[in-house]
């Protein structure tokens, strides 16, 4: 939908602002945040952690805080005292690689956060998809395992006719699934939104009539304060992106449901 204001015409932003032109060779702009993503995490742990202190520096502490995190606040508490830290790289690093590429979403000249693409958080899922079962077939043995998901202990028997089937569409399909889908969602949204107060802004400066130019400074006010807003979620969404897949694994681990 345009907006006709005077002469000029506001085009608001679309699904289109999400598919930048190929930089070259087919290469675009979310393909390379995701890969800088990867050194960016990388480097940091790297430099942080290469000459460690018995009183860290900002970085150490930095790193640690992080660390900390993932391994008090997210993997022991989903998955476990017992069994939780084999998992602990995992979710630091799950946990690290989506705030940077969320985070891109506010930084300036960036400007794109790489999970609104929803193909990246999908593909995080089909590498995760695979550990969520096969940690429990592993401890519990196929036929166990699919009992403990499929048949939860103290239903009556004739309830397993309908709860059955729920709990096989919830544990292998819709669970993992909206694990993609609610990264990917909030930051397709939340980028939109940016995009249509700055825009819009810059619409009504440049282009609009006398009397509609100071609404452009009301728009601008409201871009700055929904990027504070959008850089909270950011980093909700990283850390209930790590949360839920601790508590996949631990629930695949639990012998009780």
């Amino acid at each position: 939908m345009t907006t006709v204001l005077a002469d000029a015409t506001f085009d608001p932003p679309g699904v289109p602002d999400f598919f930048p032109p190929a930089i070259v060779a087919g290469i675009t702009k979310p393909m390379v945040l995701l890969v800088l993503s990867v050194v960016i995490v990388a480097a940091f742990f790297l430099i942080a952690t290469r000459d460690l202190k018995l009183v860290p520096g900002r970085l150490q502490f930095t790193a640690e805080s992080v660390y900390d995190l993932g391994r008090d606040s997210i993997a022991r508490e989903q998955i476990g005292g017992k069994d939780f830290q084999p998992y602990v790289p995992l979710i630091v690093t799950l946990f690290s690689f989506i705030l940077v590429n969320n985070l891109f979403g506010i930084v300036p000249l960036v400007q794109f956060p790489t999970m609104a693409h929803f193909g990246f958080p999908l593909a995080l899922l089909v590498v995760l998809y695979p550990l969520f079962h096969v940690v429990g077939i592993r401890r519990h043995g196929l036929g166990r395992y699919l009992k403990l998901q499929l048949f939860p202990a103290g239903v009556p028997k004739p309830v397993y006719v309908l709860l059955t089937p729920i709990e096989l569409f919830l544990r292998f399909f819709m669970d993992p699934l909206a694990l993609a889908i609610r990264v990917f969602a909030a930051m397709f949204a939340g980028h939109l939104i940016l995009l249509v107060f700055t825009l819009g802004g810059e619409f009504l400066l440049l282009e609009a009539s006398a009397v509609l130019k100071p609404v452009s400074v009301v728009a601008f006010a409201f871009a700055i304060a929904m990027t504070f807003l959008e850089a909270l979620v950011q980093v909700l969404q990283a850390y209930i992106f790590a949360l839920l897949t601790a508590n996949y694994i631990g629930r695949a681990l639990a012998s009780d449901h």
